[in-house]
C-alpha cells in the first residue's frame, strides 16, 4: 500500500478584547480578556483548520466562512474544525499528526494543556498522542507581548492511499 503525505500550515491572530470568553481548542479558559473576532474567535481552531484546508490545498478559513456572513457571528469554531475535516474526508485524506503551538502572553496556559488536547483529538478523532498543543509568550516584544493580541500556529500531516502501479 502505497499513500501521498502533504503538510498543511495555519495561522491566525486576534486582538484582545474585555468582554469576551478566551477560547482556545474549544475550551473556555478563566481570563480578564478574550479574543476579538466575528466568530468565538478561538485562534487555535482557526489556524489548525487553515493547516487541514491547506494540506488539501481547498484554500482558507475565510473562503468558507467569511467574516461579514452574519450566519458565522458569534459561531463556535468548531464547527469549522469538523467542516474542514469533512472536506478532507471527502477527498480520502486522514490525519495522521497535528502540532500547534499558541502565543499569549497571560494567563499561563500550561494547566489547560490536557483538556485542550483531548477535546482537540476527541472532535478530530485522533489518539491523544498525535496531538501536540505548545505555548509559548513572545517576550513581551510587539503586540502579543504587550498583551494586545494573540497568536496560533499549526502544522498538519494528512495522507490519502494511492493505487499501486501495476505495471505494463
Amino acid at each position: 500500500m502505497s499513500y501521498e503525505y502533504r503538510s498543511g500550515l495555519g495561522w491566525d491572530s486576534h486582538r484582545t478584547a474585555s468582554g469576551r470568553a478566551l477560547i482556545l481548542g474549544g475550551v473556555t479558559i478563566p481570563s480578564e480578556f478574550g479574543l476579538d473576532g466575528h466568530s468565538d474567535a478561538d485562534i487555535l481552531l482557526h489556524a489548525i483548520t487553515d493547516a487541514l484546508l491547506g494540506a488539501a490545498a481547498l484554500g482558507d478559513i475565510g473562503m468558507h466562512f467569511s467574516d461579514t456572513d452574519p450566519r458565522w457571528k458569534g459561531a463556535e469554531s468548531m464547527q469549522f474544525l469538523l467542516h474542514a475535516k469533512s472536506l478532507l474526508a471527502e477527498k480520502g485524506f486522514e490525519l495522521v499528526h497535528l502540532d500547534t503551538t499558541v502565543i499569549l502572553e497571560k494567563p499561563k496556559l500550561k494547566d489547560f494543556r490536557t483538556a485542550i488536547r483531548e477535546n482537540i483529538a476527541k472532535h478530530l478523532g485522533l489518539s491523544l498522542e498525535l496531538v501536540s498543543v505548545k505555548f509559548k509568550t513572545a517576550e513581551k516584544v510587539g503586540p502579543v507581548g504587550e498583551g494586545r493580541s494573540a497568536e496560533a500556529q499549526a502544522v498538519v500531516t494528512v495522507r490519502r492511499k494511492v493505487p499501486e502501479y501495476a505495471g505494463v
